[in-house]
């Protein structure tokens, strides 16, 4: 697919300038949106519109809501992050979280759209994530390569 870049709404560039500079240690998926954990300890948020949020992780997993999660999810979900941030990547044993491959130190954030589907670039010098979500479908999808 063809993926031309969207113009980011401010909220959005305010979110990338925190997030640069940061290394992604980990996501999952829940509700509608792709969350990523972060060294510095939160937890960004992108919707499937490629809205984001950013909050301190505890925060963020608390307030946590949908059908697909429940008490249990959000109490594996902080295990899980606690283990990340204590332990970095290479944490053996998570439940809820996709442990990053390799380093993904944030040097740079792409928004792409087309129709109803939105593709987010998130580059490192180490690797690439790619987030592509579909509105219409309600579908999220994240891969990780290294720059290998």
């Amino acid at each position: 697919m063809n993926w031309p870049e969207i113009e980011t709404s401010t909220h959005q560039d305010h979110v990338i300038k925190h997030v640069l500079g940061a290394t992604v240690l980990g996501w999952f998926t829940a509700g509608e949106a792709a969350h990523m954990l972060l060294d510095i300890g939160f937890l960004w948020t992108i919707y499937l519109d490629a809205e984001m949020n950013l909050l301190p992780q505890g925060v963020a997993i608390g307030e946590l809501e949908g059908n697909d999660i429940t008490s249990a999810d959000r109490t594996e979900l902080a295990f899980d992050a606690d283990q990340l941030l204590q332990q970095g990547r290479d944490t053996p044993g998570l439940k809820r979280f996709t442990a990053a491959p390799v380093e993904y130190l944030i040097d740079s954030v792409e928004v792409f759209g087309s129709d109803g589907q939105r593709l987010v670039v998130i580059n490192g010098e180490s690797g690439t994530i790619k987030i592509e979500t579909s509105i219409e479908n309600a579908e999220i999808g994240i891969t990780a390569a290294d720059n290998q």
